[in-house]
């Protein structure tokens, strides 16, 4: 029998097999994609959701529990399922504020058969510069007029009370004792008592209409009081304390010039600039005293505007009143008589606070402009660093290099170093740009300031150039990437025509790459402005309200510390006492954070986007 005719028949195959076609592989990787885009979708969705709701007005409820507790506040949150399913109530949390009566932010409220729940009619959010929310009706609005006599006394308040003519009810302000601590009150000069601490006459708008029409009528004037305190506390004081800096400074350099060549020019230079110090921080002093008048003259008018609010009680606690100044009231509104419109207009108002103010109360209130601003000038900073440094060494490493192992180690070390953890940029930047360069820089242009540091420490400078450094990898690999893809016909015709090397480049080959360039920056930005771990290490601190830029000689600081919107988020939602209020904030702070980094994003996808356009072509 022959070897053929032992071979077994081939079978045939009635069709092909799905791992021929490569159906599986379509649908994994579908399958993939789809997850992916779903991750992504539910990431923003969450952070959309949770972002936009958080300075929409919610109504104020008052529970009386069925223990006798008594609560007003917001309802944040609601836990249906109790503790553990075993018999526990539900519950809610109600923001109660009014943290100096209660030293709480936030209460959690049993839901049970026996509590009565409602909707005061005039249950007013105050919004405060410190100590939070308060919740309270409004008694009055009163204006605080000081009595005659060096000390108040039933008698001086009955005078007064006689002669008194103007606009409102002539009352006396008083702190009477109360269980639990002391209850503001409006009396009359007969009903005073013996232990009553007098404040002064009132000119009083009682009631709530007639108190919320009075504080309307009051407050647009009280603030624009405490703007020009801020201005002249900020603004004009800054100036004449860098004044008084500045001859200080060249005081200083004249004696250090002394103490290195004692001759008589360098003798007559530090007498006249001592004078002229000695000169200066007079003036600063009468100034100063001027600004500290002006300043006194403004606390004074502005504390004789008081809300007297009355508190619905603190837990057991009975209801008591509470004076708030006006001129620490940032907003207040009637939670429960808003309409779509009201509430709009203080949803609105609530963004432009957020995005325009210094923040307050630990960065869990008012607003993150300098944030905004630190993220935008560093990120900015860091791409101006980055993008040409790295599209020269792209350009060294494909067009001019001859390939060989050095070349190929430094690609090795460029593609290793995007994996190095972005810490160790932090420690990195410290080292050499604070520590390094920065000290040297202070010795040789600022030692009169020593032995405080101007450039040796942390600042927007060395935090565009760490990050510069972390992205660095980024656009060399995209640009290399897009030098690569321009086809060698085009070079082969530029050089065919009698161009040199350089103008190859710059005319054929890098106006074709631009797009692939403009990737990389794209890339860089988006990863750039998010790192936050050595930011901390290079100069993003808490609160930094002095800008980078701004109205002061020399007008930019790049030596400045920073505030960053990645390390605001950080510090809000692990280092804020108020942990509840910081929750929305850091869902809010990373939707304007994202919102940022798209913008910019998008403005390069645009260049992108025009030089493609215009650059599109086919080799030849």
């Amino acid at each position: 029998m022959s070897a053929a005719s032992t071979l077994r028949p081939r079978r045939k195959r009635h069709g092909v097999s799905l791992a021929a076609r490569g159906e599986p592989m379509l649908w994994l990787g579908g399958g993939a994609l789809a997850v992916c885009l779903l991750m992504i979708a539910g990431l923003f969705a969450l952070i959309l959701r949770q972002g936009l709701a958080t300075f929409w007005p919610c109504p104020v409820v008052r529970i009386a529990t069925s223990d006798g507790g008594v609560y007003m506040g917001e309802i944040t949150r609601r836990d249906t399922e109790g503790t553990d399913g075993e018999g526990y109530p539900a519950r809610e949390l109600v923001r109660t504020g009014n943290y100096r009566l209660t030293q709480s932010h936030y209460q959690w409220v049993d839901e049970q058969d026996g509590n009565a729940v409602s909707r005061p009619e005039w249950a007013l959010v105050v919004e405060r510069l410190e100590w939070g929310r308060f919740y309270g009706t409004p008694r009055a609005m009163v204006i605080i007029e000081p009595l005659p006599g060096p000390d108040p006394s039933a008698e001086a308040a009955g005078r007064w009370a006689e002669q008194m003519t103007g606009e409102g009810e002539p009352l006396i302000a008083v702190q009477r004792a109360a269980p639990g601590g002391a209850d503001a009150l409006l009396v009359r000069p007969a009903d005073l008592t013996g232990s009553d601490l007098i404040l002064g006459g009132a000119r009083a708008f009682t009631g709530p209409q007639a108190a919320w029409s009075a504080f309307n009528k009051y407050h647009g004037q009280v603030r624009a009081r405490w703007h020009r305190r801020r201005r002249l506390e900020d603004v004009d004081t800054g100036a004449i304390n860098q004044r008084e800096e500045k001859a200080r400074l060249n005081m200083r350099r004249a004696e250090m010039a002394v103490a290195s060549n004692a001759t008589e020019a360098t003798r007559a230079a530090l007498e006249t600039s001592r004078h002229a110090y000695e000169e200066t921080r007079a003036r600063a002093g009468q100034e100063f005293a001027g600004i500290r008048n002006r300043i006194q003259a403004l606390d004074s008018e502005n504390q004789r505007y008081q809300l007297l609010l009355e508190t619905a009680g603190e837990g057991s606690m009975p209801a008591r009143g509470v004076f708030l100044p006006l001129d620490q009231v940032v907003r207040a509104y009637p939670a429960n008589r808003l309409g779509v419109g009201g509430k709009v207009g203080v949803y609105l108002s609530r963004w432009w606070e957020f995005i325009s103010d210094e923040p307050r109360e630990a960065n869990s209130e008012g607003g993150v402009y300098p944030a905004i601003f630190g993220t935008v000038v560093m990120t900015l900073l860091m791409s101006l660093v980055v993008v040409p440094f790295g599209v020269l060494a792209a350009l060294y490493l494909r067009e001019y290099a001859r390939a060989g192992a050095v070349v190929s180690s430094v690609r090795i070390a460029v593609n290793n170093l995007a994996g190095v953890p972005s810490i160790v940029f932090g420690v990195f930047g410290l080292g050499f740009f604070c520590y390094i360069v920065g000290a040297s820089l202070d010795q040789l242009l600022f030692a009169s300031s020593l032995p405080n540091p101007t450039y040796g420490k942390g600042g927007v400078l060395w935090a565009s150039l760490t990050l510069a450094l972390l992205t660095l990898p980024v656009v060399i690999v995209a640009t290399e990437e897009a030098l690569s893809a321009v086809p060698n016909s085009m070079r082969e015709g530029s050089y065919a025509c009698g161009a040199s090397k350089w103008q190859t480049i710059r005319r054929i080959i890098l106006p074709r790459a631009l797009p692939g360039i403009t990737t990389g920056m794209i890339l860089a930005i988006a990863r750039g402005a998010g790192e936050v771990a050595p930011l901390m290490l290079v100069g993003a601190v808490k609160l930094a309200p002095e800008l980078a830029v701004d109205g002061l000689l020399p007008f930019i600081h790049p030596e400045r510390s920073f505030m960053h919107l990645g390390f605001h988020i950080y510090d809000v939602g692990f280092q804020s006492q108020n942990s509840e209020a910081a929750k929305a904030i850091v869902f809010t702070t990373t939707l304007l954070l994202i919102s940022i980094v798209a913008a910019l994003n998008l403005a390069a996808v645009f260049l992108r986007s025009s030089l493609r356009r215009r650059f599109s072509t086919s080799g030849f």
